[in-house]
C-alpha cells in the first residue's frame, strides 16, 4: 500500500550541511535504501570514506565535488554521480554550495561509511 512520508527526519551533523531523511534507517527503518535531500555551505567538506553502498547524487543546485583516487569530478547542477561500495572517496561543495539528493543502497548508517577521521 502507497505511503506518505509527511516529513523527513532531520539528521543532525556538523559543518552546517543540513540533512533530511525521508526514507532510510533513521526516518522508515528502511534498511535496503535510504532518500536524503542535502543542503551544503559554499566551501563544506567531509573526511574520506570508503561507504559499503553505492550512493546516487543528484545535483539541483550549486556544485558537488567528488574527489576520488583517479582524480576529481565537478559535479554541476542537473548532473548526477554515481559511487560504489568500496570506493574511496571525499564529498565537498563549490563556492556556491550545494543542494542535492543521495540515494545510498543499502541505506547509510553512520556505521557502514567508513570516515578516516572517525
Amino acid at each position: 500500500m502507497p505511503r506518505i512520508i509527511s516529513s523527513p527526519t532531520r539528521i543532525p551533523v556538523p559543518g552546517g550541511k543540513v540533512i533530511d531523511e525521508h526514507v532510510g534507517r533513521a526516518s522508515t527503518g528502511d534498511e535496503a535504501v535510504s532518500v536524503a535531500h542535502m543542503v551544503a555551505p559554499p566551501g563544506w567538506t567531509e573526511p574520506f570514506q570508503r561507504p559499503d553502498f553505492d550512493e546516487v547524487t543528484v545535483v539541483l543546485r550549486g556544485t558537488v565535488v567528488v574527489e576520488h583516487d583517479g582524480g576529481t569530478l565537478s559535479v554541476a547542477a542537473g548532473q548526477s554521480v554515481v559511487t560504489r561500495a568500496g570506493e574511496r572517496i571525499r564529498y565537498s561543495t563549490g563556492p556556491e554550495g550545494a543542494d542535492y539528493v543521495a540515494v545510498c543502497l543499502p541505506a547509510f548508517t553512520p556505521d557502514t561509511v567508513h570516515r578516516e577521521d572517525a
